[in-house]
C-alpha cells in the first residue's frame, strides 16, 4: 500500500461507509445497529485511523520514506537519510516479512548446519560484529529500531547480523571443523545462481546487458522478494533486490546511480574463510553504494575479503560500456575486464591455480550442474551475438535446455534449476528432489540502469509453478520444511524503477 497504509486504509473505509451507506456496511446493520450507532462506529474507526496517521508522521525517521503496493509478488521500499534512518524505515515497513524470513532462514541454517541458534547469534556477535563498519553498525541497529517500533519483534542485532551473514556463516562453520592449515576446504559450500553480462558485438544497442536468476531453496527464495531503492546520506543511489532483513541482496543484483550494474554466482566447491576479515555482506554492500567503476568495485570487494560467501563478480559500468568479472577467492584473485565481450557465471571456478588450492572442484567432469550450465551459456551467447537485449535475457533465464543430455530437461543442469525434478540433487548442496533452484530472476541494459530501472519476476522464468502439497507427498523427506515452505508461483516480467 503506497507510503501510508493505514491511514490510507482508514480513510478510503470511512468515507465509502460514510457516503454509499449500506451496501459496503452490512456487518454493521446486520447487527442491528441503528443508523447513529454505524456512525458513531464509523466516527470511532476515524479517529483510530487518525491517530495512527499522527504516530507514523510524527517519527521522523520515516521521512521520504514509503512502502509501495505490491506487485506480481514483490514488495517496493523506498529508504532514505542516515545509515540509522535507513534501517529504521527498513524495520519499520518491512517488520512482518523480517519476522517471517527470520523463521524460514533460521530454520534451514539450524537444520543444514546441525547447529543451534546461539551458535549463530555467538559467531554475529564475536566473529562478524568487530569487523562491521559503523556506518552499517547504525543500519543494523536501525533495522532493530524499526522493528521494536512496530512491537510486533523480539529480535536483537545478533539476530539480524546472524541474518545478514546466513550466507557466509557455513563457509565459517566448515573452516572451524576442519582447522588444519592446510586444509583450504572444510567441505562443500551451497552454490547459488546463473549470469551474465555482455557489451559491444554481443548487445543489440552496443551497450552493457546484465542478467541473473538466484538459486537458493524455495523457502527462502520465495521470500527473496523485495526491491530495495535507497538513497544515502553518503554514496550513490542503489536499486537492488534483496529478502527483508539484509542490508545487501545476499543474491547481488543491483545498479548504482553512478552507472555501476553488478550480480555474482558464488564458487562451487570452495573452502576457506578468515576470522578477521570484513563479512562478504558489509563489502558487498559497500560496493553497490560507493563503487563509480569497475576498479573501485574490486577494490572494495578485496578490501578485508574474509572468503565468505566466494564469489565470481560480474560488473558492468554504463558510462564506459566495460564489463568485467573479478573471480574472488580468498588467496587467488582474477580480475577481466572487455568492451567487446561477455562474462557468464554459473558457479564454475576459472583460474586452475584456484581451483587447485580453494576449491574441490572437478572442470572436466560435464555432467556436473555448474560445466553444464557453463557450455549452455557459452552457446546461448553465440547463437545470439549482436542480438543480446532485455527480451533476451529473460529468454536465457528460462532456459532447459541440459548440454550434458544434448535435450530440453528441466533439472539441476539447466539454467532455469530444477533440483525438485532431479534424481541427482545438485552436487553435495542439495539431495535428489529437494525444494530448490531457480527462485526468482532480473535483467537490465544500460538504458534502463541509467533510468534506475530493471525488470524481475518471481518464482521459475519458464512459467512452471511449484506446489508444496504435491511435492511434500512425493516426498516426505521434506517434511521437516512443511512449516516454511511455500508454493512458488512463476510470476509475470514487471519493471521497477527508483521512486
Amino acid at each position: 500500500m503506497d507510503a501510508q497504509p493505514a491511514a490510507f486504509t482508514c480513510a478510503v473505509s470511512f468515507f465509502i461507509c460514510v457516503l454509499i451507506g449500506r451496501p459496503y456496511c452490512r456487518p454493521y446493520y446486520n447487527s442491528g445497529m441503528r443508523r447513529t450507532s454505524l456512525f458513531s462506529a464509523l466516527l470511532l474507526v476515524a479517529l483510530a485511523c487518525t491517530l495512527v496517521s499522527r504516530s507514523q508522521q510524527t517519527d521522523s525517521r520515516l521521512k521520504g520514506s514509503a512502502r509501495y503496493a505490491e506487485r506480481n509478488g514483490w514488495i517496493q521500499v523506498h529508504l532514505e537519510g542516515t545509515p540509522a534512518q535507513i534501517g529504521f524505515q527498513h524495520g519499520y515497513w518491512l517488520a512482518p516479512e523480517i519476522q517471517d524470513n527470520f523463521k524460514a532462514i533460521s530454520t534451514e541454517l539450524m537444520h543444514d548446519e546441525r547447529r543451534d541458534w546461539e551458535f549463530f547469534r555467538n559467531a554475529a556477535r564475536n566473529v562478524f560484529w568487530p569487523h562491521v563498519d559503523a556506518e552499517y553498525r547504525a543500519e543494523i541497529s536501525g533495522i532493530v529500531d524499526g522493528l521494536k517500533a512496530r512491537g510486533a519483534s523480539s529480535l536483537d542485532v545478533w539476530d539480524i547480523v546472524a541474518l545478514n551473514a546466513w550466507l557466509e556463516l557455513p563457509y565459517y562453520d566448515k573452516v572451524l571443523t576442519n582447522p588444519a592449515p592446510e586444509a583450504t576446504s572444510g567441505g562443500p559450500t551451497a552454490d547459488h545462481c546463473s549470469a551474465f553480462v555482455a557489451t559491444g558485438s554481443y548487445t543489440k544497442d552496443g551497450r552493457p546487458v546484465i542478467g541473473h536468476n538466484n538459486w537458493t531453496s524455495y523457502s527462502s527464495g520465495e521470500r527473496w522478494n523485495i526491491v530495495f531503492d535507497i538513497v544515502p546520506a553518503h554514496g550513490y543511489r542503489i536499486l537492488m533486490d534483496g529478502a527483508p532483513g539484509l542490508i545487501h541482496s545476499g543474491d547481488d543484483f543491483g545498479i548504482n546511480s553512478a552507472g555501476i550494474m553488478i550480480t555474482e554466482t558464488t564458487i562451487s566447491g570452495f573452502g576457506g574463510f578468515d576470522v578477521n576479515g570484513i563479512p562478504e555482506f558489509v563489502r558487498a554492500r559497500k560496493a553497490m553504494q560507493y563503487s563509480n567503476s569497475i576498479d573501485d568495485f574490486a577494490r572494495i570487494m578485496k578490501g578485508g575479503n574474509n572468503g565468505g560467501y566466494a564469489n565470481t563478480w560480474l560488473i558492468a559500468d554504463r558510462k564506459n560500456n566495460e564489463v568485467g568479472s573479478l573471480e574472488l577467492g580468498l588467496k587467488n584473485v582474477t580480475l577481466l575486464r572487455t568492451r567487446d565481450g561477455f562474462y557468464v557465471g554459473s558457479n564454475f571456478p576459472a583460474n586452475p591455480k584456484l581451483i587447485a588450492e580453494e576449491t574441490d572442484f572437478d572442470p572436466t567432469d560435464k555432467s556436473r550442474s555448474e560445466n553444464a550450465r557453463h557450455a549452455r551459456w557459452l552457446e546461448l551467447m553465440d547463437q545470439n551475438r549482436g542480438k543480446i537485449d532485455i527480451a533476451a535475457g529473460e529468454r536465457f533465464l528460462a532456459d532447459h535446455f541440459d548440454t550434458f543430455e544434448n535435450r530440453m530437461d528441466p533439472d539441476e543442469r539447466t539454467i532455469d534449476g530444477h533440483i525438485e525434478l532431479s534424481s541427482r540433487g545438485k552436487s553435495g548442496w542439495q539431495p535428489p528432489f529437494a525444494p530448490a533452484g531457480a527462485v526468482q530472476n532480473k535483467v537490465t541494459d544500460a538504458a534502463s540502469a541509467t533510468k534506475m530501472s530493471f525488470v524481475a519476476a518471481l518464482g521459475h522464468a519458464c512459467g512452471m509453478n511449484f506446489h508444496v502439497a504435491a511435492h511434500l507427498e512425493k516426498h516426505p523427506e521434506f517434511a521437516w520444511t512443511k512449516d516454511i515452505l511455500r508454493d512458488m508461483p512463476s510470476r509475470p516480467w514487471t519493471r521497477f524503477t527508483a521512486r
